[in-house]
């Protein structure tokens, strides 16, 4: 038996607000980029099993003539401008997947045993209806039954509406939830985190084409992060990723009070584990400010998000220039009303569609251009600290 969520608001660009940003050459492309943004962030996916996304990407890909390469781990770079050697490409990065179940196996009574791969609390689970993604993109519904959260990965037990259904191992499934749509102000989807992040990488690399940026620009996508970024660490460790490279992650991050949705993207300096390479940073609120000078409806944030670690820790703990910009997130992994369930913790708690403001993805793709468009290797802050000293120095002397 199919399982159809409730149908979401149109995506259809007379829908969403009319403020776009006129800086792109073709003001067009905004709702172009709106439009991969809705497509991306509806696209099943789970931690090893991101085939859809990839799909997706490399149709992208190969609709402008991109190439696009696999490493041994498959992670996919894709090179969007190649400028030649005369300075270090600049790579935006996202990653693949989403908290999201995967079945591992069947019972006799035809139950279906799950890992759930991704951070997601315990009350959100239990009586939870789902949708297994079946072959041919079909749906099948069913409800969790019983969980219990073990290190790695969580294990769940379902039962299918239908116990006929075709639903074999690494089958994915997702909460039952409405299609992603641009509702207002908001884009509102199954799993913004982080496809919201590989839509504004694209976007921004679309934008660096149609500008002319003359510096090499290059698109890097990872798989499971959700389960401790091991897509990373493993083209950190085997160096499928060179390390002359100034490396922008991009996150989708939990907004806080002092991060709110709507304030626009965020430089982030570090995560709950570590802080990102200063230069780099230093770069990222400098274009940030020319930006907002040049447009006052400009709006941007630079923040210490400790709500989770992100790839950028283990990027600069490997010895790239690496830092982070992201975007603040309302309903994390899913979990609706989750101040109150840290409040509270209940029992039970129900799962909701993520939501971003749409002007702040806008934002963060210009923001990304301007990293582009910036001096390679800069670092703004040591570069007046240096000149203080030239101007000062006969001070020592004295």
């Amino acid at each position: 038996m199919s399982d159809s969520a409730p149908a979401a608001a149109s995506s259809d660009p007379a829908s969403v607000p009319a403020d776009r940003p006129s800086w792109l050459a073709d003001p067009e492309r905004a709702g172009e980029h709106e439009r991969w943004l809705v497509e991306l962030t509806d696209l099943p996916t789970a931690a090893g099993h991101e085939h859809r996304v990839i799909a997706w990407i490399e149709q992208w890909a190969a609709e402008r003539g991109l190439a696009v390469t696999a490493d041994a781990h498959g992670n996919r770079l894709i090179h969007v401008v190649d400028a030649g050697d005369a300075a270090p490409p600049i790579v935006f990065q996202g990653h693949l997947d989403h908290p999201a179940f995967v079945v591992e196996d069947r019972a006799d009574d035809g139950s279906l045993d799950l890992s759930f791969r991704g951070g997601v609390r315990d009350c959100y689970f239990p009586g939870a209806r789902i949708v297994l993604h079946g072959a041919d993109d079909a749906r099948h519904g069913a409800t969790i039954t019983a969980t219990e959260a073990l290190e790695p990965l969580r294990r769940c037990r379902a039962v299918l509406d239908d116990p006929a259904a075709d639903v074999p191992p690494g089958t994915i499934g997702t909460w039952r939830l409405p299609a992603a749509a641009i509702e207002g102000e908001h884009l509102r989807a199954p799993a913004v985190d982080d496809l919201a992040g590989v839509a504004a990488a694209l976007s921004a690399a679309d934008a660096c084409r149609h500008r002319g940026v003359n510096r090499s620009v290059q698109v890097f996508l990872t798989r499971a992060e959700e389960v401790g970024f091991v897509g990373t660490i493993a083209a950190c460790t085997t160096g499928s990723l060179p390390r002359t490279v100034d490396l922008v992650t991009l996150e989708t991050s939990r907004s806080f009070a002092d991060s709110p949705i709507g304030g626009g993207p965020i430089v982030r300096v570090g995560d709950r584990v570590s802080s990102f390479d200063p230069g780099l940073t230093a770069l990222a609120g400098e274009v940030a400010t020319a930006v907002a000078t040049d447009d006052p409806s400009f709006r941007w944030q630079r923040k210490l998000m400790v709500g989770g670690a992100c790839e950028a820790t283990m990027y600069v703990r490997s010895g790239y220039r690496a830092t982070c910009l992201c975007l603040p997130l309302g309903n994390y992994h899913n979990m609706s009303e989750l101040d109150r369930v840290e409040r509270e913790s209940p029992e039970r708690a129900t799962v909701d569609r993520e939501f971003i403001a749409v002007g702040d993805f806008h934002g963060l793709v210009r923001l990304l251009v301007g990293m582009a468009e910036a001096t390679p290797g800069a670092d703004p802050v040591l570069e007046r600290l240096q000149r203080r000293y030239e101007s000062l120095r006969w001070v020592l002397q004295s």
